[in-house]
């Protein structure tokens, strides 16, 4: 989907997403010491807003322009600092070095652009920076719910961690995520990888 689509489906409702933060970067960063972080195709600013309540310097770039200006309207009737981006991250150049976190939230791309974004992602961690990667799995085609329906954009361990030289990877797997459907509860399938620039020393 383009721009345009995504403006179109974000203009058509309140929230799109939940307001709440994705489980696993809350996990992650809950009680982490606040740097500066990165929110990669951020769409609403979910987890960026998360991040700026909880002290951190935040990022979001997303290319719905909608999508960005609703995470500014949030920031702001929520009295919080997030610079907010309207940008194809495909095309945009984080800034190298520069960042102690850098989220990747259901970015979903054709394979060479996906490893394009890590590698760039990648290169924006400062030594000790910490990189989290959460997408829809290939398994969840058949063995989960929701998600796209496309096996070329989806996801699997292997596929991110070899775009991510130079970082160390210190989680890597398949994970259940719980999801109301048909009034009952299943399960979605994804893709979940941790991995940190080493310290200098």
């Amino acid at each position: 989907m383009d721009a345009n689509a995504w403006d179109s489906r974000y203009a058509a409702r309140e929230m799109l997403w939940s307001a709440e933060p994705n489980r696993f970067v809350a996990e992650e960063f809950t009680g982490r010491t606040p740097g500066r972080a990165l929110d990669l195709a951020a769409g609403e600013g979910r987890n960026a807003l998360w991040l700026a309540e909880h002290g951190w310097r935040v990022t979001a770039v997303d290319f719905s322009p909608v999508a960005v200006e609703r995470a500014r309207e949030l920031a702001k009737a929520r009295s919080l600092e997030v610079e907010a981006v309207v940008a194809d991250v495909t095309a945009w150049r984080p800034e190298e070095g520069a960042f102690d976190a850098v989220v990747i939230a259901y970015l979903h791309l054709p394979a060479a652009d996906m490893a394009d974004v890590l590698r760039k992602a990648a290169a924006a961690l400062r030594p000790g920076g910490v990189l989290l990667f959460v997408g829809h799995d290939r398994a969840n085609l058949t063995d989960g719910v929701g998600g796209p329906q496309d096996p070329a954009i989806l996801h699997t361990p292997d596929s991110v961690t070899g775009a991510l030289s130079g970082l160390t990877i210190q989680r890597a797997e398949r994970v259940l995520r719980p999801v109301e459907a048909d009034g009952e509860t299943r399960h979605a399938i994804d893709t979940l990888v941790r991995a940190v620039r080493a310290p200098r020393h």
